[in-house]
């Protein structure tokens, strides 16, 4: 019995909560402006809707408001007005250009414009340390055999002196011991 009151409670509340709003405007002129406007203006509460599709209760106080100040003969601009003072620039779906918003307008494009000039410098670094190792290699393919015959035997003399020094600072550092224990 309680199942079947709750289903017909919630089928009589439905309605309620799909509650729409009726404006009856003097012309079309008027109903025009009135959804261009509220498809303009943010609500302050849904920050992803604009007041036409926003069924919070402050999206619905706005749009009273605006259909007052629509009928009432105010401009497009003294309602945006009306609005942005009331609830700050976060309102407009497209921002004004002022100080403020320079950097929400140009930020992108500025920001896409160092990622391209950091593109451009990676990629000729690149360019060039890979032109730089084919320079190198090409050097170094075809050396001067006298000039790599000298290099390598000061190196072989330098790493034999360095190893008979090595040893013979053992033999010396070395205690001689006859007695084994």
């Amino acid at each position: 019995m309680r199942a079947l009151i709750l289903i017909l409670l919630s089928a009589f509340a439905l309605p309620a909560l799909a509650a729409i709003d009726t404006y009856e405007f003097t012309d079309d002129a008027a109903r025009e402006r009135f959804q261009e406007l509220t498809a303009e203006l943010r609500c302050p509460k849904c920050q992803n809707q604009n007041l036409a599709d926003s069924n919070s209760p402050i999206a619905q106080d706005l749009r009273r408001e605006v259909y007052r100040m629509v009928e009432a003969g105010d401009s497009d601009q003294t309602i945006v007005d009306f609005m942005v003072a009331r609830y700050g620039e976060f309102v407009l779906y497209r921002p004004r250009l002022t100080g403020y918003t320079w950097i929400l307008w140009y930020g992108p494009f500025v920001l896409l414009g160092l990622g391209v000039i950091v593109v451009l410098i990676l990629g000729r670094r690149k360019k060039l340390s890979k032109a730089g190792a084919q320079a190198f290699d090409a050097d170094n393919s075809a050396p001067n055999t006298t000039e790599a015959t000298d290099h390598n035997a000061r190196l072989g003399a330098l790493l034999k002196s360095t190893d008979n020094s090595d040893r013979a600072g053992k033999q010396s550092d070395q205690p001689v011991n006859k007695e084994t224990p």
